[in-house]
């Protein structure tokens, strides 16, 4: 082998080194800033009412509110209720009641809003939202 060739060998060797060091450089980064990102989560709802607190103040409270919120009556919540309770429906696997999930299809409704926009009136990811 001259000369000439081995420094060329050289070189490229080198270089793969290089993009091989940078390439790991970048993998190590993202990595950090996602396992960072896990470490140090910020609550994002930190409401003091809940999305059942709302809904319990809703049923608690004068019943033309409920009517105004929620778009039904008392009588019309509570029967609406009873009918899903009747075929089979529950509270939901993220302790969602089913006075709470009533009140989320029925709010979202009668405001039109977005899911993101419901999620925060409800203190609720937007994951429970659209599920």
């Amino acid at each position: 082998m001259d000369e000439e060739s081995l420094i060329t060998q050289q070189q490229t060797r080198r270089r793969l080194q290089q993009y091989v060091a940078l390439f790991l450089s970048i993998i190590l980064s993202a990595a950090t800033t996602v396992l960072e990102s896990y470490i140090t989560r910020e609550p994002y709802h930190t409401s003091i009412l809940t999305g059942e607190g709302w809904v319990m103040e809703l049923l608690a409270g004068h019943p033309e509110r409920i009517r105004c919120e929620l778009g039904v009556h008392h009588s019309v919540f509570e029967a609406l209720i009873l009918d899903l309770q009747e075929m089979g429906h529950d509270n939901s696997r993220c302790g969602v009641s089913l006075e709470e999930q009533l009140a989320i299809f029925l709010y979202a409704s009668v405001t039109g809003l977005t899911i993101r926009h419901i999620g925060e009136h409800f203190q609720r990811s937007n994951e429970t939202i659209s599920w």
